[in-house]
């Protein structure tokens, strides 16, 4: 069965943010060798003209391999990851680039690439977010909450109002509290949204990784790399950090993250629906 990475931005020295749509091949063609098979590139948030710049490149890309007997990972959309986030919770992006979620920005941003989106991560505690994630859900773009300060119920009005998804749960996130659980513990309850995992060893403690396998609905935990430019540059498994302290995002692959979790004793069958068949059913692929 197919690996799927829905949220990589890039690997190996590159990333989505390019100008030349010719080197986003070679992400798939470094995700390919190990082993993924299909992609999402995850575009940063920026100005609306920069992200709608980075999606027309990554169409292009999709174009080409479409066009040859090209061997990576195959790209099959975009994730965008804002711009309609809580700068609060930026986590190593740029919070100078966030933007209030108004359907005005949400139209000029995604005009002429709606078939092609197929994520967007949102803070649903923003004026205007529900609202906002209700029109990207009813036009098939899955609407994940992340970057949030949301509460419990916020999260669940999110939910409510079409949400499908959780990004990388617990990083970039309200922590979870005994009197409030926030996006992360609506994330774990829910039965039914879809969360995030970065299952390096650095995102997320080895302890908070089997709480989440012990609490969470196994079929809704889909493992991702958040790969950055900076992935893989180096043989040692390495957290990626800026100059700040700050993680900047996935040091290792989805396979590889799922090779980490399967030898340290958690069932390979469970593991490897999280790269198989759970993202395939998150987006509507069976």
């Amino acid at each position: 069965m197919k690996t799927i990475d829905i949220h990589t931005h890039g690997i190996g020295g590159y990333d989505t943010r390019t100008t030349d749509f010719k080197q986003l091949l070679n992400i798939t063609r470094l995700q390919g060798l190990r082993g993924v098979s299909e992609i999402i590139l995850t575009v940063y948030p920026a100005t609306i003209k920069l992200m709608r710049e980075n999606m027309e490149n990554i169409r292009k890309a999709m174009d080409m391999q479409n066009q040859s007997n090209d061997e990576g990972a195959k790209i099959s959309g975009v994730h965008l990851e804002g711009p309609f986030l809580n700068p609060s919770y930026c986590g190593s992006l740029n919070a100078m680039t966030f933007l209030e979620p108004r359907e005005k920005y949400f139209y000029e941003l995604i005009d002429g690439y709606e078939n092609i989106i197929k994520i967007m991560t949102i803070a649903p505690e923003l004026d205007g977010a529900p609202e906002l994630i209700k029109k990207m859900s009813d036009i098939g773009i899955i609407a994940s909450m992340g970057h949030s300060d949301a509460t419990y119920n916020e999260a669940e009005n999110g939910y409510n109002h079409g949400a499908k998804g959780v990004t990388h749960i617990f990083n970039a996130m309200k922590g979870f509290h005994h009197r409030e659980p926030g996006l992360a513990g609506f994330g774990l309850l829910n039965k039914e949204v879809y969360i995030e995992i970065i299952a390096d060893p650095f995102h997320l403690h080895e302890k908070t990784i089997d709480l989440i396998f012990s609490v969470k609905n196994p079929e809704r935990i889909i493992i991702i790399s958040d790969s950055v430019k900076e992935t893989g540059t180096s043989s040692e498994n390495k957290g990626i950090y800026n100059n700040y302290g700050k993680l900047l995002g996935g040091g290792i692959t989805i396979t590889e993250s799922a090779k980490r979790l399967i030898d340290s004793g958690y069932e390979n069958e469970i593991i490897m629906n999280c790269i198989t068949s759970n993202p395939k059913k998150y987006l509507g692929k069976e």
